[in-house]
């Protein structure tokens, strides 16, 4: 009988220790799901089908100020969300109406505006009938900032919140698909500020951001439908224009945005800026079938309206196109041409004008490329400037005329002076001089037998400095001759400052001297004034007997032109100087 007791005992108290462990779970589980519910930034509505029994859950007063205790108070939702959102929230409440388990949607609170990441989901029975319905409502506010910047970011400018230039290629291809199907035209406007490094430099780089976003903004009031418009790069700006005409014309928008570049740009520190643009300007399908290709050629264009001069507008035509093509065929040439040093050397006479005897040579670099075409120097050297490669050809040039020079004077022994023109960029070289004289002693040649040839545009660049370079070789006895004298920003005042010793007189001057009244005083004051000063004169480009007897009396010292010699190869200097020294 006690066996039996105890027995009951024992059972009763074990099914008393798990009904604990049971409770303890149960609260243990409770505790987890409020702290879930909790912490999820997320509210919940429950809804119990069987016993039509409501409850809300979590975080519900972040979202709303009222009460859902019956399933008939869900419509109160509606008058909460911002009008555009009503119908797809009631609809969306309700899924159990097309049988569907799960659906979420997003709309936007009217009050607080939030962004509400809505999702429903409905239980069914074996039988197919809803019997548990969970809303939940989780903010997403934050998240859809955070789209919103990455979408920001991958459509926009962050300095000028014009479109940056990815977005810009995109709607440019949709004008042009556009522009196809409606038989219309497409323009695209390339502008670049003139001159911005001159804010950089000398303002300083915060300086020249604010002008970029000051700029940005006022062309961002041009914007349309039909105008879309890109801070594609640094200073440069990029505006396309989907059937240009009447206020959204190209000529238009031109002259609005001159008129704005009357006024400057007033600065955050006071400070004000004035500036132009250059635009170079294309169209489709003129110009291009394709976007990339069409928004390059109108960067062509603007580069050939900043070499005009800048602060203008310059249009598409095929002759610039084709200019630019034969412009990067040189270039990639003359990077192959400097590798191989497939070059020649002419050098043309020059004449003492009162007893005839031959003064010495001009050396001139001739190129024949792979296919036989000669190109012209006045074609390939300022490429070559412009892409530095004038450097390895400069230097070429001096090492191959002074060692065909020193075979001259070893042979014939004819006193001869060595012409070699210098650019302006290989002048500027740190090591130009120490590289000039290290070929000089490499076939020793005194730095009395060169006469080195500059242009007045070297001048313009950096006349202080290049002064100085020209002093240092005169001074270890170089001869310094200013070429192309009147071409430039010719002034006599300057020449007394110049350390030369030749000045030569522009073929456009002895092309007219006989013809142009003009001419023949402004020639014969040259002279004048030159000899005064204590130059020589040379005067280029004399090809008739006429122009040299007349130039003879006005005390020209130096002929040179077609009329003595024409350039030609160092064979032909060669028996020229034999022919010479066998008279002598």
């Amino acid at each position: 009988m006690n066996i039996v007791v105890d027995t009951e005992v024992k059972e009763k108290e074990c099914k008393a220790q798990q009904l604990g462990e049971d409770y303890q779970q149960l609260r243990d589980d409770e505790k987890m799901y409020r702290l879930l519910c909790e912490t999820s930034n997320s509210a919940f509505i429950y809804y119990n089908y069987e016993e039509d029994r409501v409850r809300t859950l979590a975080d519900w007063a972040h979202f709303f100020d009222f009460a859902i205790s019956d399933i008939k108070d869900l419509p109160k939702l509606y008058e909460c969300v911002e009008e555009q959102y009503a119908i797809l929230l009631r609809e969306g409440l309700f899924i159990e109406k097309q049988h569907r388990e799960r659906q979420s949607f997003e709309v936007r609170l009217k009050e607080n505006r939030l962004y509400v990441e809505v999702e429903v989901n409905i239980v069914y029975d074996v039988f197919g009938n809803p019997t548990d319905k969970i809303i939940r409502f989780k903010d997403v506010t934050k998240l859809n900032a955070q789209k919103d910047e990455l979408a920001y970011m991958a459509y926009y400018d962050m300095l000028t919140g014009l479109y940056n230039r990815n977005y810009f290629v995109r709607l440019l291809g949709e004008f042009l698909r556009l522009a196809d199907k409606e038989s219309h035209k497409v323009a695209v406007m390339f502008v670049d500020f003139d001159d911005f490094r001159r804010v950089n430099d000398g303002m300083g780089l915060i300086a020249g951001d604010e002008l970029v976003q000051l700029f940005g903004q006022y062309l961002f009031d041009l914007m349309s439908d039909h105008v879309v418009i890109s801070h594609f790069s640094t200073d440069i700006y990029c505006i396309a224009i989907y059937d240009p005409c009447g206020a959204r014309s190209v000529e238009t928008i031109y002259q609005v945005i001159k008129e704005r570049l009357k006024k400057p740009f007033k600065l955050m520190d006071g400070q004000e800026v004035t500036m132009t643009v250059t635009v170079g300007v294309a169209e489709y399908p003129e110009a291009a079938a394709g976007t990339l290709e069409l928004i390059n050629c109108a960067e062509i264009v603007m580069f050939k309206a900043k070499s005009r001069g800048k602060d203008m507008i310059q249009y598409f035509d095929g002759a610039i196109l084709e200019e630019f093509l034969q412009t990067v065929t040189i270039q990639t040439k003359l990077k192959e041409v400097v590798f191989e040093q497939n070059f020649t050397m002419h050098f043309q006479p020059q004449y003492y004008t009162k007893d005839g005897k031959m003064r010495g040579v001009e050396a001139l670099i001739r190129w024949k490329d792979s296919k036989g075409d000669m190109i012209s120097p006045a074609v390939f050297i300022p490429i070559a400037e412009k892409n530095g490669t004038i450097v390895p050809i400069g230097n070429w040039v001096i090492e191959k005329s002074v060692q065909t020079y020193v075979e001259w004077r070893s042979k014939y022994h004819y006193p001869l002076v060595l012409s070699l023109n210098v650019s302006a960029v290989q002048c500027k070289q740190k090591d130009f001089i120490d590289i000039f004289l290290q070929i000089l002693k490499k076939y020793d040649v005194s730095p009395a037998e060169i006469e080195i040839e500059i242009t007045e545009t070297i001048l313009i660049e950096d006349f202080e400095h290049i002064s100085r370079r020209l002093g240092k070789l005169r001074k270890i006895g170089a001869r310094i001759s200013l070429d192309d004298f009147g071409t430039g920003f010719s002034s006599l005042s300057y020449l007394k400052g110049l350390p030369i010793d030749t000045l030569k007189i522009d073929k456009t001057f002895v092309d007219t001297l006989l013809t142009d009244e003009n001419t023949k005083i402004i020639t014969e004051s040259i002279i004048y004034m030159v000899k005064r000063l204590g130059y020589e004169t040379i005067a280029e480009g004399v090809e008739t007997e006429e122009q040299f007897r007349y130039l003879r009396e006005l005390g020209c010292d130096i002929i040179q032109g077609y009329y003595l010699g024409r350039p030609m190869p160092a064979e032909e200097i060669s028996s020229l100087l034999a022919d010479l020294t066998a008279k002598v």
